[in-house]
């Protein structure tokens, strides 16, 4: 299962690979500047220092954390769980974007399948916008043209042809 292909998700993907390009603080092993806390910078539009503070709150890295998410609490932990969620992720997603190993995502890597390191700027950077370009092919192939156009506009076009 992969996150629901959809256009602000795809363009958060690209955006954080993009902030990680232009030397936005990274360090896997912090909450607020890891895989997952660059993401929810662009998402949320938190500091690095909100995020980590948030984060906090919570016991564990993100795979633990979006595990234990509460949809019911108003924390701020689960709120930015819920700004993921929202943006059609689930936990596997998170876990995936953290450890960079969904093998679909993997396979479509330029040069070929290889395997990546989950504290690699360049990985990230790799992997976010592959996953973004892997989102996007299957948002547009689930589009239907014929239901873009308005129902004068399809009597218009079928006269034309």
């Amino acid at each position: 299962i992969m996150a629901l292909p959809n256009l602000p998700l795809i363009e958060a993907l690209r955006q954080t690979a993009t902030n990680l390009q232009n030397g936005a603080t990274y360090a896997w092993g912090n909450h607020g500047s890891c895989n997952c806390g660059n993401l929810m910078q662009v998402v949320g539009g938190y500091t690095r220092q909100e995020v980590l503070a948030y984060a906090h709150q919570g016991i564990g890295e993100w795979t633990e954390l979006a595990t234990a998410y509460c949809g019911v609490t108003d924390t701020p932990i689960d709120m930015m769980f819920a700004k993921l969620q929202n943006m059609g992720l689930t936990p596997s997603d998170i876990h995936n974007l953290e450890y960079l190993d969904n093998k679909d995502v993997l396979h479509l890597l330029p040069g070929g399948f290889k395997w990546l390191q989950r504290n690699n700027r360049e990985d990230v950077i790799a992997y976010f916008n592959t996953y973004a370009n892997l989102l996007e092919q299957q948002l547009l192939s689930s589009l239907n043209i014929d239901s873009l156009f308005v129902p004068e506009a399809k009597a218009v076009a079928s006269l034309v042809v």
